[in-house]
C-alpha cells in the first residue's frame, strides 16, 4: 500500500489595505524609523480596520481565494483547523465562524494556539487526518489581528505587529509530495518572558486589569529574541539533517517573520544564501500565525513541484518547531 501524504494544493492570503508607516507610529511614541528599521527590518504593517471585525474576516478572504484557486466548493471542505493568538471571542472557535462565513457547511473544526509557532502545530495536525485517510480536503489557517491586543504607547511591543493571514489546503497524495517531517517544540517555563497578563482564567477581565493595561502583548525582547535565535535556528538544522537535506538542495526556507535578524540567523544556520529565503516583514511585520502562510502565498508563483521547502517558527509560550515539505505543484 503506498504511503499517503498530506500535500499542499492550493493557497489563499490576506492582508488588510490600512498601512500603519514607521512614519506614523514616529507620531504616536517615541521612536524613529531608523530605531525600528535597524532592530526589525520593519518598514510597514497591515492593521485592520472598522468596528466588529476580527480575525474571522481576514481568513475568510483568504479562503475564498484558496477556494477559487482550486476550483472547489466550500461545501467539499470537511475539516478547518484555524492557528490565532487572537479570535474572534473566547468561544466558539473561530474556525467554527470561518465555516459559517465561507458557507463551509459540511466541515467541522477547531482553533489551535501556539503563538507564532501555531501554523506549523495546526499543519502536523491537518496533515494526520490526511495521511490515516479520515479527510480529503483539510483547510489550515493561521491569521492574527494583533492590532487588537497592541499597547500603542509601548514602542518595545506595537512596532512589530500586524494584521494578516493565510490559508493552505490539504489533500492525499500517493507520490510522494507534502508535507514529510516535523519538528515540534515546547517550553511552558518560556511563559514569564512573552505573554498576555490578563484575560483568561487565572485573572479575568476586570476594571483594575484594564486599567493597568494587562490586556496587551507583555514581552521582554531581549530574553524572547536570543531564545528564538537559537532554538529557531536549531531546529531547522535539525530537520534538514534527519532528511538528509543540504544548502544545495532545500529550495526554501519559509522563516516565522518575526525579526530580520532571527531570519538571517536561521539562513546562516542552514547555509542558505538569501535568495532562498522569503522574507517579508518590511511590509507586513509579524503577523504572528499568518507569517508562514502569507510567505507561501506571495511566493507561489515562483515554488516548482518537488521543490524542498523548510518551514520554521518561534513564538511565545515558549515553542517553536520546523516542517519539511515536498512541493506538490508548478505555481501559477
Amino acid at each position: 500500500m503506498q504511503k499517503i501524504h498530506a500535500a499542499i494544493t492550493a493557497v489563499g492570503g490576506y492582508v488588510p489595505e490600512y498601512r500603519l508607516t514607521n512614519a506614523e507610529l514616529e507620531t504616536m511614541m517615541d521612536t524613529t524609523d531608523d530605531w525600528i528599521t535597524s532592530r526589525t527590518g520593519i518598514k510597514e504593517r497591515r492593521i485592520l480596520k472598522g468596528e466588529g471585525r476580527g480575525s474571522s474576516d481576514i481568513a475568510v478572504e483568504a479562503v475564498k481565494v484558496l477556494l477559487a484557486k482550486r476550483g472547489i466548493d466550500a461545501t467539499e471542505i470537511e475539516m478547518v483547523i484555524c492557528a490565532t493568538t487572537t479570535p474572534d471571542m473566547q468561544f466558539p472557535a473561530t474556525a467554527n465562524v470561518i465555516c459559517d462565513k465561507v458557507g463551509m457547511t459540511n466541515a467541522w473544526g477547531y482553533d489551535l494556539n501556539a503563538a507564532c509557532s501555531g501554523f506549523i502545530f495546526a499543519l502536523t495536525v491537518g496533515a494526520q487526518f490526511i495521511e490515516t485517510g479520515r479527510h480529503k480536503k483539510v483547510i489550515v489557517v493561521g491569521v492574527d489581528k494583533m492590532s487588537s491586543i497592541m499597547n500603542y504607547e509601548d514602542r518595545t511591543t506595537s512596532i512589530i505587529f500586524g494584521d494578516g493571514g493565510g490559508a493552505v489546503l490539504l489533500e492525499p497524495n500517493t507520490d510522494g509530495y507534502g508535507l514529510i517531517d516535523s519538528i515540534l517544540k515546547t517550553d511552558g517555563a518560556g511563559r514569564a518572558h512573552l505573554h498576555q497578563k490578563a484575560g483568561g482564567s487565572v485573572k479575568p477581565a476586570s476594571i483594575e486589569t484594564v486599567m493597568a493595561r494587562e490586556h496587551f502583548v507583555y514581552q521582554e525582547g531581549q530574553t524572547v529574541f536570543k531564545f528564538a535565535v537559537k532554538n529557531m535556528a536549531d531546529v531547522a538544522a535539525e530537520i534538514m539533517e534527519r532528511n538528509g537535506l543540504t544548502a544545495e538542495n532545500v529550495a526554501w526556507l519559509v522563516p516565522h517573520q518575526a525579526n530580520l535578524r532571527i531570519i538571517s540567523a536561521t539562513a546562516d544556520r542552514m547555509k542558505l544564501p538569501t535568495e532562498k529565503v522569503m522574507v517579508n516583514i518590511e511590509r507586513f511585520g509579524n503577523t504572528t500565525n499568518g507569517t508562514l502562510p502569507l510567505c507561501l502565498w506571495e511566493w507561489e508563483s515562483k515554488l516548482r513541484k518537488g521543490d524542498n521547502i523548510v518551514l520554521a517558527a518561534f513564538g511565545g509560550g515558549f515553542t517553536w518547531g520546523s516542517t519539511y515539505i515536498r512541493w506538490a505543484y508548478d505555481g501559477q
